[in-house]
């Protein structure tokens, strides 16, 4: 599975086109798919990225509800209904879709925030007031944070 990790922040050209970091590109590749699936977030007024394996599971797990629940329904009908895939070009570019783009309020510049399985796209002065609340946030619960002991079989 990709590991998405830092932040970068690139320009957005009149077109929507934005170079996707390369240290996402590598983790981005697969046999079938050179590219990303995008949708809107439902944490942060921000655009949500991941690869080709990390949506299979989402749906898996939304597969997991009962078939006919509103929850199941919810689930598919916003993220997986929402959701885009986009081809990285030979330039190492996506177009990301304006409705995303204006949902997020990335105009000329956009923030990638890797986030371990996912990644993020955000308005750069947005990013900035998220990203102090958040080191507030984790500082303020560090203790929560534990690793697991459990030895790996492999």
């Amino acid at each position: 599975m990709a590991l998405f990790l830092s932040t970068f922040t690139n320009k957005v050209d009149a077109k929507g086109r934005v170079s996707v970091p390369s240290q996402f590109r590598a983790s981005l590749v697969n046999e079938n798919f050179s590219g990303m699936i995008v949708y809107e977030s439902f944490v942060n007024d921000s655009i949500e990225g991941c690869d080709v394996e990390r949506i299979k599971k989402i749906s898996e797990s939304i597969d997991n509800l009962e078939p006919f629940s509103e929850e199941r329904e919810a689930f598919a009908t916003a993220i997986l209904g929402g959701a885009m895939q986009l081809a990285i070009d030979s330039d190492g570019r996506v177009i990301l879709p304006e409705e995303l783009l204006k949902k997020a309020q990335v105009k000329d510049r956009a923030v990638f925030v890797g986030k371990g399985s996912t990644f993020e796209i955000w308005n750069p002065e947005k990013f900035t007031a998220y990203m102090a609340k958040a080191k507030k946030d984790a500082k303020e619960k560090r203790n929560l944070l534990k690793f697991n002991n459990k030895k790996s079989d492999g």
